[in-house]
This record gives structure tokens, sequence and C-alpha cells, in this order.
């Protein structure tokens, strides 16, 4: 049963959700704590690191994309304050995050010859342009994942990349003004295990989220002991959640055992 799902997102990025319907969303999948992640920026409704609302605890938080050497990470803050290095920071995303998304757009319009329904703007990511593809009435494709597939993920034809903050610099920032910095999704990334050597400067990293890719020569492994092994070297607490970017909250997080220990340091 899952008490705490640690990876949400609003439409302050790329959700669906506005920040006042996720208690009512936790709560129909029985969810009593949500961490909201929106991608390189905090939502701005918070008012305190962690608030109840609608009878949930929500958690404010923050997922940043950092250059690590030869792959981008996504650092997970939970329990977030604001500090003036972190809002100058995102705010210096947030004008890449526009000028990127017009390039995409601009791209998969070229590609399909059709003119899509998505304005570039503060916290447009590329999920929003999938959507607009898919809502086209004059194009063939049936889901964001075929978008992602043929024309907008990192090897498509009309990716753009982002400029984002070296690793280092991301978990100054968080590590400032959050009460948990810890390390997403790690075995999503081409070399899990690097990603995972990386947690020495963390506190925390996800173990629990629902799309794990098989790693190593056993096609029945999810990749979860690579993880609790790093957790183990680097004395880490395990975080987890839906990564939910619709309505859909719960599919993966932690007991309520596993979120009191980081609730703690919230």
């Amino acid at each position: 049963m899952v008490y705490a799902d640690l990876h949400v997102h609003t439409q302050h990025s790329d959700g669906t959700l506005t920040l006042d319907e996720v208690p009512a969303a936790a709560r129909e999948a029985g969810v009593s704590a949500v961490a909201v992640t929106d991608h390189d920026r905090v939502h701005p409704g918070f008012r305190a690191p962690v608030e109840e609302r609608g009878g949930v605890e929500v958690v404010a938080g923050i997922e940043l994309r950092v250059e690590a050497g030869d792959q981008r990470l996504d650092l997970l803050g939970y329990g977030v304050t604001p500090t003036d290095d972190l809002v100058a920071e995102t705010e210096r995303i947030q004008r890449d995050r526009v000028a990127r998304g017009r390039a995409i757009i601009e791209n998969v319009e070229s590609e399909l010859g059709v003119t899509l329904d998505v304005e570039p703007r503060e916290g447009l990511g590329r999920p929003h342009v999938a959507r607009s593809v898919v809502a086209h009435p004059d194009t063939d494709y049936e889901t964001p994942d075929a978008v992602f597939a043929d024309l907008i993920g990192n090897d498509g034809p009309c990716f753009v990349a982002r400029d984002v903050p070296d690793f280092e610099t991301g978990v100054e920032l968080l590590t400032d003004a959050c009460g948990v910095v810890g390390l997403a999704h790690p075995l999503r990334y081409p070399d899990p295990e690097a990603a995972l050597a990386r947690c020495d400067a963390l506190d925390a990293v996800e173990l629990h989220y629902p799309y794990d890719r098989p790693v190593g020569d056993d096609p029945a492994d999810d990749g979860r002991a690579l993880v609790a092994a790093a957790i183990d070297e680097h004395d880490l607490l395990a975080t987890g959640g839906t990564d939910a970017h619709g309505r859909e909250l719960g599919v993966e997080g932690l007991d309520e055992a596993a979120y009191a220990d980081v609730r703690v340091q919230l």
C-alpha cells in the first residue's frame, strides 16, 4: 500500500493537475502524502516546505536536470524553501525552456507540415508538444510516446537540447534550499552505475518507481538490487513515486515507515 507518492507533476510544469487538484487525486488513490516535484521550478502556491491540503500532506519539491559528465541526471529536492540563488537559476532555466520550446515546436511543425495548438512559455515541456501533436486532426500519432519515439526524443529529428546546470551546482543549490536531495529514477539513464555513484553527494535515491528497465544479463532483474546496493553503500534514504503527469497517483511510492524517515528531514 502506497502511503506517500513523492514524485508528482502539476500544470506548473508538464502535468495535467493543478496544485488544488492534487489532494483529491491523492485521496482517490488512498495516498496520504504527496511531493509536488515540477520540472526546474517550485510551484508558487506553497507557503511552507510541507503543508496540509485537503487532508493530504503536500511537500514542496522540485525536479532539477543537471549535467553529469557524459549524461544528464534529474535531482529531486524535497521540502523546498526557495533561496535567492535557486530562484535566479530556475528563472534562467525557464527562459531557456521558452527558447527551446519555440525551437522544438517549429521543428515539429516543419517536419509534419502542420500548425500546433501550443505556444512556447515557461514550464513548457516536450509532453506538451507531444500531446498537441496527438490532438491535431491532421497527424496520425495516437500516443505521446509515439511522438517521442519518432520526433522529439533525445535522438529524434526535432529534438533540441536544454542548457542545464552542472551536477555540482545543482546539488549545491538544492542542498541550500531543501531538506532532502535525491537522485530520480536511477535506472533510466544510459549509465545507471555512473549515476548511482554520484549518490555519494546526495541524501536519497528513488528505489520505487513504475518504469524500471532491466539491467545486467538477467531479463527478470529490474535493477532494484543495484539501487539497494547504492543505498547501503552511501547510507541513503530510499524514496519513490509515480512520476505522475496525469491524475493517477499512488502507482508507486513509500509505505508509512519509509516516509517517516524522509519526513523527519523536511
